[in-house]
């Protein structure tokens, strides 16, 4: 495994792990629940709008894989809310965490 390749998997790992993008994970895997319990336990007498929470809590990039045929569209939901945690992972600590004297954005 090169360096590079560590430090990335290293650098997903870190954002992945932090807790704004835990939590992030956490509701979308709760909507999950919901739409599960939904489906197969609540009898309807129309057809249940259940599942569409799932492409909103993880919109934008889960709309992207919309029109697509067969299971996609729920491939587009795992890689919506994996994009969307480390979107949020990042802009938290871009936002809030300052910078250590020896990284890389301390000299800007």
């Amino acid at each position: 495994m090169s360096s590079s390749s560590h430090y990335l998997s290293r650098t997903l790992r870190q954002y992945l792990l932090h807790p704004v993008a835990l939590g992030y994970l956490a509701l979308v895997a709760a909507v999950g629940v919901w739409v599960g319990v939904d489906t197969l336990f609540v009898e309807h007498a129309d057809a249940s709008l259940a599942g569409s929470w799932l492409f909103f809590v993880t919109a934008p990039t889960s709309f992207l894989f919309v029109a697509l045929p067969g299971a996609l569209p729920w491939i587009g939901v795992l890689v919506g809310a994996l994009l969307q945690a480390l979107v949020f992972s990042a802009a938290y600590r871009r936002v809030f965490v300052r910078p250590t004297r020896g990284s890389r954005l301390g000299n800007v």
